[in-house]
């Protein structure tokens, strides 16, 4: 088959070659002090940092599920990029690990030079905002797979953590304090259920503006999910504990790092609802539980902090521009978590 047969079968080879050259540009802007090898090789190559005395590598791949989809409809392509990788950061923060590398992969059909070019510049700009190297990544035309203009974005993040220093979720224990911290949003979960209420059910735009939201339905829904490393970093010694709020919720996602013989209770009016969330459940008809386990409801990452420390928690994150509560305790018990109404 030649070049021109393979065009007409849906892979442009010129097209490729031209976003290659774009991406490398991007990815050479990432580049750090710990790169190795040249962009555009075969694989790509980190240093681990020196004067580490045990280093481990904490690695997590992820995606961002059918936020694409809203992406596609609102013409906005480059903010699910920095997405994908702040909830990558987040994913291994939670371990205490500093992110060192990170690798993408773009996967779809009939996109455009500009359009790769959007999404693999929020990539980069992720990984720049967090001083880590773009290493690699894969960019996949697969026409007969994706509908001509659709596409997935997924991604590989590494990052190292002293052994010793390490979060499990085992120093947690009873008397610790949960302080919930705003999340932008929805992030990157339960997109498939609030899209199918704001435009299947409610019938909105995805550029229909919305009053209570204070925007329009797409921006809202396409708020950069945060990463809480600025807020967190600086007193991650002081934490007993972290959860990253992704699909699962609260209930889903907090249990994971409870150690045995604890219970965490949360309790449920602590913080403020979003409007975004308010909207999807009552134009879905949504029940409390199943709101609880699909989104994050305002809350994108719980540390476990002892309460002496908890001033100390609380302000490093209002330094970084991100609002906390206390919003439960931990408790002597099962290994669950429990949603409590507060009555105060």
């Amino acid at each position: 088959m030649t070049e021109r047969q393979y065009a007409a079968a849906g892979v442009d080879l010129r097209t490729a070659e031209a976003s290659k050259e774009r991406i490398g540009h991007l990815v050479a802007g990432t580049r750090t002090p710990l790169a190795v090898g040249a962009v555009g090789a075969f694989g790509g190559m980190v240093r681990i940092p020196e004067g580490m005395r045990r280093p481990v590598l904490v690695m997590s791949t992820d995606g961002v599920g059918t936020k694409v989809l809203v992406a596609r409809e609102r013409g906005v392509l480059d903010t699910v990029g920095e997405d994908l990788v702040n909830h990558s950061v987040n994913d291994i923060l939670v371990h205490g690990a500093t992110p060192i590398a990170f690798m993408d992969y773009l996967a779809g059909a009939g996109l455009g030079i500009e359009e790769i070019a959007d999404l693999v510049e929020g990539v980069a700009r992720g990984c720049r905002n967090h001083g880590m190297v773009l290493a690699g990544g894969e960019t996949a035309q697969m026409p007969g797979l994706y509908q001509p203009g659709h596409f997935d974005l997924a991604g590989t993040i590494i990052g190292v953590v002293e052994e010793d220093e390490a979060l499990h979720g085992d120093r947690i224990r009873a008397g610790d304090l949960l302080v919930g911290y705003a999340s932008t949003g929805l992030h990157t979960n339960g997109y498939t259920l609030a899209r199918r209420v704001l435009f299947d059910g409610l019938r909105l735009r995805a550029d229909e503006p919305v009053a209570e939201l204070g925007t329009t339905v797409g921006d809202a829904l396409l708020a950069v999910h945060r990463s809480y490393g600025p807020a967190i970093r600086p007193v991650l010694g002081r934490c007993h504990g972290l959860a990253h709020i992704t699909g699962g919720g609260i209930p889903g996602n907090l249990v994971r790092v409870l150690p045995d013989g604890v219970e965490a209770v949360v309790r449920v009016g602590s913080w403020p609802v979003p409007p975004l969330f308010t909207l999807i459940q009552r134009g879905g008809e949504v029940g409390d539980d199943e709101m609880t386990e699909v989104f994050n409801m305002g809350v994108g990452m719980i540390a476990a902090v002892p309460p002496a420390d908890l001033d100390q928690v609380r302000s490093a994150a209002t330094a970084a521009g991100v609002e906390t509560w206390v919003i439960g305790e931990v408790r002597a018990g099962a290994n669950a978590v429990r949603m409590v109404r507060d009555r105060g």
